[in-house]
């Protein structure tokens, strides 16, 4: 990590574009963004490939973001890669704004449209399949809410990508334990999500989900193992991260920003810097 991609991809700063888009928009799902920023910063600084840095390269590497939800953490992402300007940020939720609450493929950079819940990893493996067969060295990178894993697809792409022997692709969990209407324990339980991967035929690792130095070494270590298995990455992470009081509290799955809480929230992002 060189000091000018450090300056350039700042959790802090990310999750500053996410409040400003959250409140010029009025919209929601703002708790579910902070959890994959530190998640979406390993992976752009460190892995993605775009070359020229053009989002639609022929050559890239792709990032499916099945957790449609979260895609203001992407967004700030490519402000960061100069995919966007502050004007398609304040235009966010906006009438002739092509940038949605959801991730949308019509948008330079976002891979699949998702945000129907449990369809975006198969998406993602189907990308694999089709990159096996050309016989690239290209990487797929799905994140995943621990929510989502209740639908059905997952674990039938899940038997697909080990059955076929998917060795480049990644699934990234945002395990915070939450999703729309609750705890994932209580909607229903999940259990041990690094068992339940390993028995499908994936090499697993768990990470704390908020210190990059830790999330970089697990993605190497995963690329870097067990030829012929696609990887799983269990990221332990906090819905909320970053402003206490959005911290697991998951009204902020819907809440709204007012001017006060906009205020409050951007004052509470000034000490926090993540964990390199």
């Amino acid at each position: 990590m060189d000091n000018e991609s450090n300056r350039r991809f700042d959790p802090a700063r990310m999750r500053r574009t996410v409040l400003e888009m959250a409140y010029a928009g009025s919209t929601v799902h703002i708790a579910c963004a902070f959890s994959i920023i530190e998640l979406l910063t390993v992976l752009y600084r460190c892995h993605l490939r775009y070359p020229d840095n053009d989002p639609r390269a022929d050559g890239r590497d792709y990032l499916v973001l099945s957790k449609g939800h979260g895609v203001m953490a992407q967004y700030a992402c490519m402000r960061e890669l100069g995919w966007l300007n502050d004007i398609d940020i304040q235009g966010y939720f906006k009438d002739g704004s092509d940038l949605k609450g959801l991730s949308d493929s019509r948008v330079p950079g976002l891979e699949v449209t998702s945000g129907s819940l449990g369809h975006g990893f198969s998406v993602g493996v189907g990308i694999a399949l089709g990159l096996q067969r050309q016989g690239t060295d290209q990487k797929v990178y799905a994140v995943v809410g621990d929510g989502e894993l209740n639908e059905g697809p997952i674990w039938e792409g899940a038997l697909i990508a080990a059955h076929h022997k998917l060795d480049q692709l990644m699934v990234i969990v945002d395990k915070n334990g939450f999703q729309a209407m609750g705890t994932t324990d209580d909607v229903l339980a999940l259990g041990d999500l690094s068992a339940k991967f390993a028995s499908f035929g994936f090499e697993t690792l768990e990470v704390e989900g908020h210190n990059e130095a830790a999330i970089d070494a697990a993605i190497r270590h995963l690329w870097a193992t067990s030829p012929g298995k696609p990887k799983a990455l269990i990221a332990r992470t906090v819905k909320g991260k970053g402003v206490p009081f959005m911290e697991s509290d998951n009204r902020w799955h819907y809440t709204r920003l007012n001017a006060d809480t906009f205020v409050q929230a951007v004052a509470a992002l000034a000490p926090f810097r993540g964990s390199k």
